[in-house]
C-alpha cells in the first residue's frame, strides 16, 4: 500500500513538473530570425577571434621555447 502512494505521488509530481515546464515555456520570449542570424554570426566571430589571439599566443610560446632551448644547444 505505501509502494501505490509512492508512486502515485511521484506520477502527480513528475506532472506537475512537466506541467510547470510547459507553462514558463509559453512565457519565453523567444527571437525572430534577424535575432538569431546577428547573434549566430557574433558568435562566430568571437569563436574566430578567440582562436586566432589563441594562434598567436601559441606562436610566441613556440619561439620563446625554441630560443631558450637553442640557448643550452638543445635544438
Amino acid at each position: 500500500m505505501a509502494a501505490e502512494q509512492g508512486s502515485r505521488s511521484l506520477v502527480q509530481n513528475t506532472r506537475s513538473f512537466v506541467e510547470d515546464c510547459w507553462a514558463e515555456l509559453h512565457k519565453v520570449t523567444w527571437p525572430d530570425w534577424p535575432q538569431t542570424r546577428n547573434a549566430t554570426w557574433v558568435i562566430i566571430l568571437f569563436v574566430v577571434l578567440v582562436s586566432a589571439v589563441i594562434w598567436v599566443m601559441d606562436l610566441v610560446a613556440r619561439g620563446g621555447i625554441n630560443m631558450i632551448l637553442s640557448i643550452f644547444g638543445a635544438a
